[in-house]
């Protein structure tokens, strides 16, 4: 289940949960953050290919395309058993910001963002069918746990890919990990 915690970013250890849809859209929407659900229009094996994966949502994601002027699109995964995940994970771990939104679209599994917007943060468990779009230059941080399992549609600009500027804060050390 999706579920929205807003904290005081001084204080880690108390925060107002969510887990209705409708409230956290419009939550999330009041900081100019998107969350939406999608469905496939086709069933999805667990070993569909980045190009059934992206048929499967190509309505939304050409939606969104047109609307954002994002260029390129692809399909990410992580399972438990990958080599690298403790790395991968660690990535991702440091407040940064984007020059471009952060869009994401879980096609299964789930991630934990964290966005740290004013004085508060924001946790957003995304779960299978949800999409988050993190706004260009909010300040956010990312958790797909100790046991990663997700694959996710992401959406750019940038021709690069993913780029980050990381803000030096140690903040994203204070809040609670997925666990997984």
């Amino acid at each position: 289940m999706s579920e929205l915690k807003i904290y005081a970013d001084n204080n880690p250890h108390q925060a107002d949960t969510y887990t209705d849809y409708a409230t956290i859209s419009a939550l999330l929407q009041v900081q100019g953050v998107r969350f939406e659900r999608w469905e496939a229009n086709a069933p999805l094996s667990d070993t569909a290919t980045q190009e059934e994966v992206i048929a499967a949502y190509r309505a939304d994601i050409e939606r969104l395309m047109a609307e954002n002027g994002f260029q390129s699109v692809d399909v990410v995964s992580l399972t438990p058993d990958h080599p690298d995940k403790a790395l991968f994970r660690q990535k991702f771990l440091n407040e940064h910001t984007h020059t471009e939104y952060e869009v994401r679209f879980f096609v299964d599994g789930q991630g934990l963002f964290y966005l740290h917007l004013g004085d508060k943060v924001y946790t957003v468990l995304c779960e299978k069918g949800d999409l988050i779009s993190v706004p260009a230059g909010a300040t956010h941080w990312f958790d797909m746990g100790a046991n990663p399992r997700f694959k996710a549609i992401r959406l750019f600009t940038n021709t690069d890919g993913w780029v980050a500027n990381f803000t030096g804060s140690e903040i994203a050390a204070l809040f609670p990990r997925l666990e997984n």
